[in-house]
């Protein structure tokens, strides 16, 4: 199965490093960087969190888990990987969505794992699989409704979301097929191979062949699962161009796709949506985790965030 346009290479490999370079396309980087980093601090001010859970033997393989009120468990639990091209950044920044998604009755867990190049590309995704096998097998230790696992990610985390939506991992993990019920991916790379011949690769160190068994692109998920892409209006084409050929394949594999536009942000700002109760992303979110929007699938409990004549 391919949907490989050819417009995800580019004319030639000057081009293609612009279109994948996204620190280079906001005018402040640092700012952007800022902003999630005062969210993500604000949220463990504000959360109950149990931290720096060893979910594997390495020391990087480590998740946190903000909680819900005791009165909302067993709460749904909403997995976010981290960006940061898969060699920078941590869980300490991404927990930005935890007092939203908390309010809303619904547990966050950040996951940690071991940066490249110090591991390879196919070692990060054995990591945060099993970080979600976890989970799914100390579920009610914590609070936490195995039967409600969904997963997010952003830029290279929303690249490791896509390979936790694939298919043909879970046996190995001990994990029925559908563990996973839906999955929200933001800005993510779903085909690596144009990256192989650009600055990216001097850390993945992978060549096509590799690149292309990695890639969500090619790795269908199952039609029954929840599916949310979004990337920002003001990223590069590349990106763009990335999140719809994702979309068009999940489309093609049944997947009921929903796409939140986000026109206002950037590649970086995106995440920030999820820490604002009303914005179109964090909404779409808890809709499909079923935290938001009526009393169906919180055990008559109506969200804190909707009046209380919906649903």
């Amino acid at each position: 199965m391919s949907f490989l346009p050819p417009e995800l290479f580019f004319p030639d490999l000057a081009e293609r490093a612009v279109q994948y370079n996204a620190r280079a396309s906001v005018p402040d980087f640092d700012a952007c960087v800022r902003e999630y980093a005062d969210l993500a601090r604000a949220a463990r001010e504000r959360c109950a969190a149990v931290c720096d859970i060893q979910y594997g033997m390495g020391a990087a393989e480590r998740l946190d888990l903000f909680l819900p009120a005791a009165a909302a468990r067993p709460a749904p639990v909403f997995v976010f990987i981290h960006g940061g091209y898969w060699r920078s950044q941590t869980k300490e920044d991404a927990p930005v969505m935890a007092p939203v998604f908390n309010a809303a009755g619904v547990a966050v867990a950040p996951v940690e794992y071991t940066l490249l190049p110090e591991a390879t590309l196919a070692e990060a995704v054995r990591e945060v699989r099993s970080a979600v096998a976890w989970i799914y097998h100390h579920a009610a230790q914590y609070g936490l409704d195995r039967e409600r696992i969904y997963v997010g990610g952003s830029s290279a985390g929303g690249h490791l979301a896509g390979m936790l939506a694939a298919q043909d991992w879970q046996d190995k993990y001990r994990l029925p097929a559908d563990a996973i019920k839906g999955v929200l991916a933001m800005s993510g790379l779903f085909d690596l191979r144009p990256l192989c011949g650009i600055n990216v690769n001097e850390w993945l160190r992978l060549h096509e062949e590799q690149a292309q068994r990695l890639s969500p692109l090619f790795l269908a998920p199952r039609p029954s699962l929840g599916m949310i892409v979004s990337v920002g209006g003001l990223e590069t084409e590349g990106f763009k161009r990335q999140t719809a050929a994702y979309e068009a394949m999940c489309r093609a594999a049944g997947l009921a796709v929903r796409r939140v536009e986000a026109g206002h942000c950037n590649h970086f700002d995106l995440l920030c949506e999820l820490a604002k109760a009303d914005s179109a992303l964090a909404r779409a979110t808890l809709e499909m985790i079923g935290g938001c929007g009526g009393p169906t699938r919180m055990s008559g409990r109506h969200c804190r965030l909707c009046p209380p004549n919906e649903g």
